[in-house]
């Protein structure tokens, strides 16, 4: 309640501060943002792979997405502008349900061991696939976030500051961020010079793979808790002795450390109008992240040590084929990562207006940082003016990315290293992505509903398909409204 009364003074505040200034201003000039402005939007986006990274860089990739956004932009005068930015992201994973595969079976997702679960034990036996979605907590969520923003342009409007603060959560992490940037246009507006900085604190709210977590609550005693009563089978399908020298243990007992995972980043731009029918941007950007920067979700498999499951015995040798439904390989480690990671992309924009028709918006971007990874981003719009009010946006976009030091296929990576990954979004591939909207723009928002009238309506489809398998197509829809 407190935070809503404050956000009440800070509009209140405002308006009142925009009043003394129109009062005091008696020339007249044009507003930044002539009335309040509305926007809503919806997306859908769904993707198939093979490459799960909680279960190790093999598995069932599925992943459905809905986020629904709504953006407010209200003028508090002629030259300050308040923005509140809020949505929602509600998935559904098949690779994150795998937090815990055993779901599917009945299996204490806690590592209980009262006696209502030794009897659901015995009547259903506890199995899992990397390729079988679980009915686990982990399956499906919602993050959310929240942004308000500020700007203020000069009179001469030459000189924009700009400051914004945000938060966003889910079930595993949450995010604090803040920010700000001055733009100056010089020569009639014709050249222009920003720089921005923006800071997160995120933090980590850990969710670890079942069997880390439960050998750990168990006090690392394969009798106990999750454990108990369980046949851990070796490579042959046999059912080792727990007691055993031998027997499964994790690699690595210490988890997450420091929960904090900060990044700051700044970002310096120039735009230049070339003639009447031509604009080049061009933008560099450094970003440092602190922190944990692993994701504790994501199992490893280490090549130089023996494999131990949980399941069928007669479905082991299939484990890496789809056709396995009924056993699971029991994780070495999680993901471990540098504490530090230095990003730098710099790229430029090239616009140009070939007719009444027909423009080209061209964009290219080169990426660095020092975990290895280097890439190429190359992307292409034809906006085509049909009519009066409507335009077709064919886009095309390529991707390409060298595989970061750390990362290496399913069973790999070796237990010598001191660093060790196997998300595929960190391995080498390219992607091509190809997409289809269409714009309804009206400038005289005669279509009204109530008193908000329909200025533009947007509905982009893209489909994207990735060298290592993972295809993914999201449709997206806009509709900005302004206030009469």
């Amino acid at each position: 309640m407190k935070k809503i009364q404050i956000f009440i003074l800070l509009i209140t505040s405002f308006s009142v501060f925009a009043q003394q200034e129109n009062t005091e201003n008696e020339t007249y000039k044009k507003r930044v943002l002539e009335t309040a402005e509305v926007d809503f939007l919806m997306s859908y986006y769904a993707q198939t792979g093979t490459h799960a990274s909680v279960t190790g860089g093999i598995g069932n990739e599925k992943l459905s997405d809905v986020t629904p956004t709504i953006i407010i932009s209200l003028p508090l005068n002629d030259n300050d502008v308040l923005t509140v930015d809020a949505g929602i992201s509600a998935y559904t994973s098949a690779s994150s349900s795998n937090l815990n595969p055993f779901d599917s079976s009945g299996a204490s997702r806690n590592g209980g061991d009262d006696d209502d679960d030794r009897s659901l034990r015995a009547a259903t036996p506890i199995t899992g696939s990397p390729w079988v979605e679980s009915s686990g907590a982990s399956r499906q969520d919602v993050w959310s976030n929240g942004i308000i923003s500020y700007s203020h342009s000069s009179d001469d409007r030459n000189s924009v500051w700009s400051a914004h603060v945000g938060v966003a959560a889910e079930f595993d992490y949450t995010s604090f961020g803040f920010g700000g940037g001055f733009t100056k246009l010089f020569n009639e507006q014709n050249t222009e010079i920003g720089v921005k900085g923006q800071v997160y604190m995120d933090a980590w709210n850990p969710r670890y793979p079942t069997e880390l977590d439960s050998y750990i609550e168990a006090g690392n005693n394969l009798y106990n808790g999750f454990f108990s009563g369980l046949d851990i089978l070796n490579q042959n399908g046999v059912a080792i002795n727990k007691n055993s020298v031998n027997a499964w243990k994790p690699f690595n007992t210490t988890l997450v450390t420091d929960k904090a995972r900060n990044s700051y980043s700044v970002s310096v731009s120039f735009s230049q109008i070339l003639s009447k029918k031509s604009q080049i941007s061009l933008f560099f950007d450094v970003v440092n992240q602190q922190g944990w920067l692993a994701n504790p979700t994501q199992r490893v498999y280490f090549g130089d040590r023996p494999n131990f499951y949980i399941g069928t015995a007669s479905s082991i040798p299939n484990y890496t084929s789809t056709s396995n439904t009924d056993v699971f390989h029991l994780a070495d480690d999680i993901e471990r990562m540098p504490s530090s990671r230095l990003k730098i992309p710099v790229g430029m924009r090239f616009n140009y207006y070939v007719n009444e028709i027909l423009s080209i918006r061209t964009y290219y971007r080169y990426y660095t940082d020092d975990w290895g990874i280097d890439s190429h981003t190359a992307n292409v719009e034809l906006p085509i003016k049909i009519s009066e009010k409507f335009t077709l946006y064919p886009t095309y976009r390529y991707y390409q990315q060298t595989a970061a030091d750390y990362f290496a296929p399913y069973e790999q990576n070796l237990s010598t290293q001191e660093f060790y990954t196997s998300d595929y979004d960190l391995s080498k591939f390219d992607s091509n992505q190809y997409g289809l909207g269409i714009k309804y723009t009206d400038v005289f928002t005669k279509a009204k509903i109530y008193t908000f009238g329909i200025k533009t309506v947007d509905l982009r489809y893209n489909n994207y398909s990735r060298s290592d398998g993972l295809n993914s197509g999201i449709i997206s829809f806009g509709i900005k409204f302004v206030n009469d």
